[in-house]
């Protein structure tokens, strides 16, 4: 569905800052090196105002990520089977201009050249998932080595860089075999995901801190099965309910098998994407409609984690139409395995209004974007405004999200594994991509994870969505989330501005901008 705002982001957005100066920020906390602090205020949901200068805490973790069905290519290469992103991909009219990801950034090959300008671009972590089918082709069975040494070597070559490797199990690729007996539909794929997690984490613990079982299980479950928007393709709502139950089974027994092999230096958690969600009116009928939706893409994933159980109000909802009889006794406990860790995945907020048409009930309509506000410095980041996907710039809700998390569910460490922009980015006649829409929205969304962390929220780092720009899912090549320019012809690599200003983010641990 497509979102519309009541204004673009202004092209005037940050730009790169220079070391030309330091600027200590509080005793304690050492010099920033910038010629200034961006000083945009983020209202937070409790009205506070979070303005001037900001520093994150000691030790915060700053990251890029990536999918390995987005970047790697080499899909036939070192006994890798099909995926159903291979399979949905090569079915005509399913992605943009009928795009692959055969070739995609080709980071099977080239992931030392890509780890190196990552390294010089000073990304302290690296979050990237592994091809299931890669390690098992058909989804159960003997490991395949050399796929298993694929990421062996992967790992290895980060570590030698000072780039933590963030390992997500888990994302979106499921083996075609599988699929092709009722992939997330049947119990049998929750049973073998845990023991291709296990084979992961066994070899890989010794040397990666972080692991995350699944990537938004929500978006396999509801657009994959549900809505048909990427792979396998589906349509029902009964399919999406089973898809979201057998991936929060398959989770809680690959972490009781995990945990089986005794790595408490090797933390496991999962991400989930989480939105803030509000109701067109007051009215009763949008009220409700925009909890329904809450409950699709929040509660139904949240509830079951951390409360053992899933919401009664949506049980009731899906009883209408669906059999709920899948759901056996004993599932539950198992899906509420601890975890050491939540990630949550963020993007924009979701506006609601009741549909009766609709089998969800609901239909999200456009938000209105809040005015546009200006610094001291003129310079002028957005308070409202449409990414080329059609996404309102919403930052406030990240802070929305992070305090509900805390307060209503766990206070277990959380980090944001993946927030960004898509914009229609362009190399200029001179060879560089600017682009400082992205580092505006980047801006607004930093400045409210800070927010949060400012009133208590346990958030130990955050990870920007992505490193460089791929294949898309259904969306192609045609819209681009990268803070690195790939060209799909060369392979060429060029950092982008929101990449040196990122760059300069993390050497501070804080923000600030140019005066210029």
């Amino acid at each position: 569905m497509t979102e519309v705002g009541a204004r673009r982001i202004s092209r005037r957005g940050l730009v790169t800052s220079s070391a030309a100066g330091t600027v200590a920020l509080t005793a304690g906390h050492g010099p920033v090196p910038a010629a200034a602090m961006v000083t945009t205020p983020v209202a937070s949901p409790t009205g506070a105002v979070e303005a001037g200068p900001i520093r994150f805490p000691n030790g915060f973790l700053w990251g890029t990520a990536s999918a390995a069905h987005q970047v790697e290519g080499a899909v036939s290469r070192d006994g890798r089977a099909p995926s159903i992103w291979d399979t949905f991909s090569h079915t005509p009219g399913k992605t943009f201009n009928g795009d692959t990801g055969d070739i995609a950034c080709d980071q099977y090959t080239r992931y030392e050249a890509d780890f190196d300008l990552m390294a010089e671009l000073g990304f302290p972590a690296y979050r990237f998932s592994i091809s299931w089918s890669r390690i098992q082709p058909m989804g159960e069975g003997p490991v395949n080595q050399p796929g298993l040494d694929h990421y062996q070597r992967l790992v290895d070559a980060l570590l030698e860089r000072g780039i933590s490797p963030f390992v997500t199990i888990y994302h979106w690729d499921l083996p075609q075999a599988l699929e092709d007996r009722g992939g997330w539909t049947a119990r049998e794929t929750a049973e073998r995901y845990a023991e291709f997690a296990a084979i992961v984490y066994e070899a890989l613990a010794d040397r990666v801190p972080h692991f995350l079982c699944l990537n938004e299980p929500s978006s396999q479950a509801l657009i994959d099965y549900g809505l048909g928007e990427i792979a396998p393709g589906r349509t029902s709502r009964g399919d999406a309910l089973r898809a979201t139950h057998y991936q929060l089974l398959g989770q809680g027994l690959a972490v009781q098998a995990m945990r089986a092999h005794h790595r408490p230096e090797a933390k496991i958690g999962t991400t989930l994407a989480l939105w803030d969600v509000q109701p067109a009116s007051d009215q009763p009928a949008d009220v409700a409609a925009a909890r329904l939706f809450d409950g699709d893409w929040n509660r139904m994933y949240l509830d079951p984690i951390f409360t053992g159980r899933y919401p009664a109000d949506m049980l009731a909802n899906y009883a209408e139409t669906v059999d709920l009889s899948f759901i056996r006794d004993g599932d539950l406990p198992i899906i509420a395995s601890p975890l050491d860790f939540l990630g949550v995945n963020y993007y924009t907020n979701r506006v609601v209004s009741a549909d009766p048409r609709s089998p969800s009930g609901y239909t999200v309509v456009a938000p209105i974007a809040p005015p546009l506000r200006t610094t001291p410095t003129g310079v002028e980041p957005p308070s409202g405004g449409v990414s080329s996907v059609g996404w309102l710039y919403w930052p406030q809700g990240m802070t929305t999200v992070l305090l509900r998390v805390r307060d209503e569910y766990t206070r277990i460490p959380l980090y944001v594994t993946e927030t960004g922009w898509a914009w229609d980015d362009y190399v200029d006649p001179a060879g560089e991509v600017k682009d400082p829409e992205r580092i505006a929205c980047l801006d607004g969304y930093l400045r409210a994870a800070h927010a949060a962390i400012a009133q208590g929220v346990d958030l130990r780092g955050l990870i920007v969505w992505c490193f460089q720009d791929n294949f898309a899912s259904s969306m192609g090549y045609s819209k681009r989330f990268g803070l690195v320019w790939t060209d799909f012809a060369t392979q060429q690599r060029i950092p982008k501005q929101s990449a040196l200003w990122y760059r300069d983010v993390i050497a501070a641990n804080g923000l600030f901008a140019s005066t210029t």
